[in-house]
């Protein structure tokens, strides 16, 4: 089969198209022909390796899986022994270790059959970026209905998800993202939409309930000063991870957090089968639908990964196998 390869760190050009053995399924695992996988901004840092200390987990000269990729949507080729719901022939989506590659295997825990209304590729977007939305929104946030959020890199994959789940839950949603995604974040459900080329939404008379920050791109002190006395700021992610450990973001906001009246939130997103139910369900009643920006084919891995690693990319780009 073919599959995106690497065996060290560095730019997208250490990534190579090959040929390789067809993966075979443990008991427990199913074998899926991979129609479609996704891109995330974990598979860039992962590429490069950077910051280093995360080398401790995956490898420290190479990383130790030499397929890369996470979120996949497929058919099911094989089941182990063990496999119990799934079946040769099903349509399924959710993830997996090595989903840029043309099969891939993956535990029946991991897997859930594809929503009826939703293509091949954008199953596949409904991974990772949708994972960590939910969580930023449901568990760190804890948005309740009336209550008034601010998505800060509403334009991005985990942002595009994070608005419209909001949303679900009742909020008064406002987005900020550059002028160029104004009518995109509009589109998605948002109530407000603040274009950050011309306004500072920390400058601005309104506070929020909750901020959802995804870009880091305002100092700590300026995010509080844009949420009520007691709201909530949940850190997801920032550009600038540093070549070492790239927490210093994350450490100010948990050392600050007992001083503050204001709850400042710092979580590591887990994969779990319930979650994913709850997005498919979210996803079958009209609520969430992903976005996808960009499609790039398997032999442009390296190209789809080098967007994503601009930091511009918008909603979701997809992998079509």
């Amino acid at each position: 089969m073919k599959a995106i390869v690497q065996d060290r760190y560095g730019s997208p050009d250490v990534l190579r198209l090959v040929d390789v053995d067809k993966p075979v399924v443990e008991d427990d695992e199913v074998l899926v022909r991979v129609h479609a996988a996704a891109v995330n901004i974990g598979d860039w840092h992962l590429l490069r390796g950077v910051p280093y200390v995360m080398r401790m987990v995956f490898g420290l000269r190479g990383p130790r899986r030499a397929i890369p990729g996470l979120d996949m949507a497929g058919r099911v080729e094989a089941v182990g022994g063990a496999v119990k719901q799934l079946r040769p022939g099903d349509e399924v989506f959710g993830w997996c270790k090595g989903a840029f590659a043309e099969y891939a295997c993956a535990a029946e825990n991991n897997l859930l059959p594809k929503p009826a209304k939703l293509t091949f590729e954008q199953s596949a977007a409904v991974g990772d970026s949708a994972f960590t939305a939910l969580a930023a929104v449901r568990d760190q946030g804890k948005v309740q209905p009336g209550q008034r959020v601010m998505i800060n890199g509403a334009s991005g994959g985990v942002g595009t998800f994070a608005v419209q789940i909001a949303k679900s839950f009742g909020a008064n949603v406002t987005g900020v993202c550059s002028t160029r995604n104004v009518d995109l974040v509009r589109s998605i459900g948002a109530d407000e939409v603040v274009d950050y080329t011309e306004e500072d939404f920390t400058q601005t008379e309104q506070r929020y309930d909750v901020m959802i920050d995804l870009i880091g791109s305002r100092s700590l002190s300026d995010c509080r000063r844009a949420l009520t006395p007691r709201g909530t700021y949940v850190l997801v992610g920032v550009r600038d991870l540093g070549r070492w450990f790239g927490l210093a973001r994350q450490i100010k906001a948990l050392l600050l957090s007992p001083f503050v009246r204001q709850r400042m939130r710092v979580f590591v997103v887990r994969h779990n089968r319930e979650d994913l139910a709850v997005l498919k369900d979210l996803v079958e009643a009209g609520k969430i639908s992903p976005v996808i920006g960009s499609r790039y084919s398997l032999s442009e891995v390296p190209d789809a990964l080098r967007y994503q690693g601009e930091g511009h990319a918008r909603g979701k780009v997809v992998i079509v196998v």
